[in-house]
């Protein structure tokens, strides 16, 4: 990034809101340093959650049982001082245990009868959806719907969320019998499809060596949900260079067949590309990443790291990826690295639509 065009992105912005990049940066480093005290590694995990945070979005997080993805989840409630909910979701589970329901209630000074809402477990903050693969298409269809809306429907009576809301839904990669995998447009609902991994042998000894002694963990609070909601305000504000818009239109747009740039292991391996929210993400993500790395501008090094998380759900591989063994993680890195996102990879980059054209 030219040191004329961050100059330029930092006047765009107010001294309230370059106050608050500041005030994020900070928080960032105190919420690792939270989370830290009860989860061993995963940075990138943290880093992911917390930019879907801060976007309004929400996130899938997809890794076999034992990763404390439901400990992460509720000690970023905590630091957050937001209120948390856990969901498991097993194949009886009815939208109306989500959601909530109505119940005859007597008065029994009058004798009178009528009927009171009981909320559901959805209104909360911060929601864990523990493996939603396991429940039927209906009720999934009611937490996607609370995802989108930020609101329930019951007994014909609209009732909004409380704010700031976000879901983190989890799936076990390893069993899929009597399972209801979500269709590709519910997975398009989730901004990240995040990515826990086993830890290293280091991080695995710290867990052993933490989890099997006695200790007493107290969590500071570092966010209210005033200071999130405020925050989410101002990471749409980040100012944004149309050639990073550029490069992350062309991230997605060449993994769409009907393309003509589309590149030819694109044509190889995937049956369906990416849709405009994926192009809508990557910036986004972007803008919200440049804040926590205490920026006044996105790069397009910000789209790079984003995108992984941001297109492995979006993209759809074919049979011949199966036969082959290649992930959407393999066709992400090849996209990267054959799209040149600065000047200098363009002049060495052939075959390729110019991003970083003179004007």
């Amino acid at each position: 990034m030219p040191a004329a065009e961050s100059i330029s992105s930092i006047a765009e912005m107010s001294a309230e809101e370059l106050a608050s990049v500041k005030k994020l940066q900070e928080s960032y480093h105190q919420l690792k340093q939270e989370l830290g005290k009860v989860i061993v590694g995963q940075e990138r995990v943290m880093e992911e959650l917390l930019v879907a945070l801060f976007c309004r979005g929400h996130c899938l997080l997809v890794g076999v049982p034992g990763l404390a993805k439901t400990l992460l989840v509720s000690t970023l409630a905590k630091t957050l001082s937001l209120s948390f909910s856990r969901i498991q979701f097993t194949p009886d589970l009815m939208p109306s245990d989500i959601t909530g329901t109505e119940v005859i209630e007597e008065d029994k000074t009058t004798g009178q009868r009528g009927l009171r809402y009981v909320k559901g477990p959805i209104f909360a903050n911060a929601i864990l959806a523990d493996e939603i693969n396991r429940t039927p298409p209906k009720t999934q269809a009611a937490l996607l719907e609370a995802m989108q809306e930020h609101q329930v429907t019951a007994g014909g009576v609209q009732r909004h969320l409380p704010e700031p809301f976000f879901v983190m839904a989890t799936q076990n990669p390893i069993e899929q019998e009597g399972t209801y995998p979500l269709p590709e447009a519910q997975l398009d609902r989730f901004m990240f499809n995040v990515l826990v991994n086993y830890p290293t042998e280091q991080e695995e000894f710290d867990i052993v060596r933490l989890t099997t002694a006695p200790r007493k963990i107290e969590l500071q609070h570092v966010l209210s949900d005033k200071d999130v909601m405020a925050l989410q305000e101002v990471v749409r504000k980040v100012p944004v260079a149309e050639h990073v818009i550029r490069y992350a239109l062309r991230l997605t747009r060449q993994t769409r067949l009907n393309q003509p740039d589309t590149p030819k292991f694109i044509k190889d391996y995937v049956s369906w590309g990416a849709g405009p929210r994926a192009s809508q993400t990557l910036v986004l993500a972007g803008k919200a990443r440049a804040m926590l790395q205490g920026r006044y501008h996105v790069s397009t090094e910000d789209v790079r790291q984003v995108a992984y998380p941001t297109l492995r759900h979006r993209i759809l591989t074919n049979f011949n990826a199966e036969a082959e063994g290649i992930r959407p993680d393999d066709i992400i890195r090849m996209l990267i690295e054959q799209t040149p996102h600065n000047q200098e990879d363009q002049k060495t980059s052939a075959g390729l639509p110019q991003v970083f054209a003179a004007k």
